[in-house]
């Protein structure tokens, strides 16, 4: 007898779909099977069945000079749940001078309490001096193995010769870099060009950081890794031309992983023209490109060239925060909400227009973000041992987006109006459901934080289904169930 029971859903993993039902123990999946008995039995019929989705690339609570994104640690992970997410990344930035580890602790007190999911952290290097290297092992030792380097940004960036020092320490030990590709100083003096000629509002934001030269940082940085051998993650890729840096650089034998976003995938430059001030609440970098940017990272999605779609979520409030930069679009703060959205837009978009298989859906979205950031097996799957975080998910749920229909705390939408078919209806993590009907039932720091280790870096590409699964779903009939 099982704790819960969620019966005759179409269970979805990146290699199979198949009709069974999935017996839940303790927090884990202990059962995949037929005809499981539970002590509470949720009927999926009609519904899909996957993993939790995991988000790579948060932003919660996060200072930017006077201001924080809107979104704290409690209503980001809110919105995550309701959106299908069980699994959230967000950051880690020492202050200047502060050791890695004290900056860890530091992000963890702010989250522990207040998530309602599980979450890692990213450490952020900004320095490269060979004091605050010595400490990478400490770090991975603590239960964080990446690291997010930056290219532009003054205070976070690191200039070439940093880059190489940080990627090659990454190397030695083991850690993951996750690395922001654009060119600092051809934005800075782009910018001042602009404001020089009285070009202010947010129309100029994506002229000051055009598609060549975020492919030209891309390139770059591909350059300098192939120096020290080190494999690294694209974060938010958004344009072709980057995308053919990547291809290039595989062809020579480097190892990356290419993250983008759906604001990159749905959206593009066209946003930024909206009257008046509009343009601002796209503001974000790399800005929106254009459509044709838009189809090849599509295309480079179904091809498995890109390899995740995280969300970047960054949200600030347009009425209070983003009009700080109503007379200088430089001062907008950049970034976009996104984190309740990800799971149901890739399914409209992607799935029902068949761009994307179901299978390749929970891919990008739940099990390869596991695999690159050291949570397999244990998240992003359906597999007996894994957590049991689970999302039950409605393909033919109608939801109009906007602020009031989502639990994102910021005042608009990037989507506003857009009807999706297909939603979260019930999610569970670590066996207890969170969402019931779409609406949120879980408590404030139930969730936990996920150390990583780097030496899973290093694993073979991992399978959703155990053998005997595997041979269950071949033979397409389970008379018993396959259990713990």
């Amino acid at each position: 007898m099982f704790d819960r029971v969620i019966a005759n859903g179409t269970l979805i993993t990146a290699e199979a779909t198949v009709q069974a039902d999935l017996g839940l123990r303790d927090g884990r999946i202990a059962a995949i099977g037929r005809r499981l008995a539970g002590l509470e039995v949720i009927d999926a019929s009609g519904m899909l069945v996957l993993p939790g989705a995991i988000d790579e690339h948060v932003h919660l609570h996060m200072p930017v000079g006077e201001l924080t994104s809107s979104d704290d640690f409690y209503s980001g992970t809110v919105a995550a749940a309701c959106g299908g997410t069980t699994t959230v990344i967000d950051f880690a930035e020492p202050k200047p001078g502060q050791p890695l580890v004290e900056a860890l602790a530091s992000r963890r007190a702010e989250a522990d309490g207040q998530v309602v999911i599980d979450y890692g952290l990213h450490m952020t290097l900004a320095w490269a001096d060979d004091e605050t290297l010595a400490q990478v092992p400490a770090c991975i030792e603590a239960g964080v193995a990446s690291f997010k380097l930056y290219m532009a940004y003054e205070g976070l960036r690191l200039d070439d010769g940093g880059l190489l020092r940080a990627l090659a320490a990454l190397r030695a030990h083991g850690g993951r870099a996750l690395v922001h590709a654009e060119n600092h100083d051809a934005i800075t003096y782009l910018v001042a060009q602009a404001l020089a000629q009285g070009r202010i509002g947010p129309e100029n934001h994506p002229l000051t950081r055009p598609d060549w030269m975020e492919a030209e940082a891309v390139g770059r940085l591909l350059a300098l890794a192939r120096v020290t051998g080190t494999p690294l993650v694209l974060a938010h890729l958004s344009c072709a031309l980057g995308l053919e840096e990547v291809r290039r650089a595989r062809a020579r034998g480097q190892t990356v992983w290419v993250e983008t976003c759906p604001q990159y995938l749905l959206l593009d430059e066209a946003e930024y023209r909206r009257p008046g001030f509009e343009g601002a609440k796209f503001v974000m970098s790399p800005p929106l490109r254009t459509a044709a940017d838009r189809q090849a990272l599509w295309a480079g999605l179904a091809a498995g060239e890109v390899n995740t779609v995280a969300t970047d979520h960054c949200p600030f409030f347009y009425e209070t925060q983003k009009t700080r930069g109503l007379h200088n679009f430089s001062r907008i703060p950049g970034g976009a909400p996104g984190i309740e959205t990800r799971l149901a837009l890739l399914y409209s978009h992607g799935v029902r227009t068949g761009r994307l298989s179901p299978e390749r859906w929970v891919e990008v979205c739940c099990t390869e973000p596991a695999r690159r950031f050291g949570l397999a097996p244990r998240k992003g799957t359906l597999a007996i041992g894994a957590d049991a975080d689970v999302v039950i998910f409605d393909p033919e749920r109608r939801v109009t987006l906007s602020p009031q229909t989502l639990h994102q705390r910021v005042d608009y939408c990037p989507y506003e109006g857009e009807e999706l078919q297909g939603w979260p209806v019930t999610v569970l993590s670590r066996g207890e459901v969170v969402v019931r009907d779409g609406e949120f039932i879980g408590t404030a720091g139930r969730g936990r934080f996920l150390p990583t280790e780097a030496d899973r870096w290093r694993g073979s590409r991992l399978r959703s289904w155990g053998p005997e699964v595997s041979a269950a779903i071949t033979a397409a009939c389970w008379p018993t169930a396959a259990t713990m």
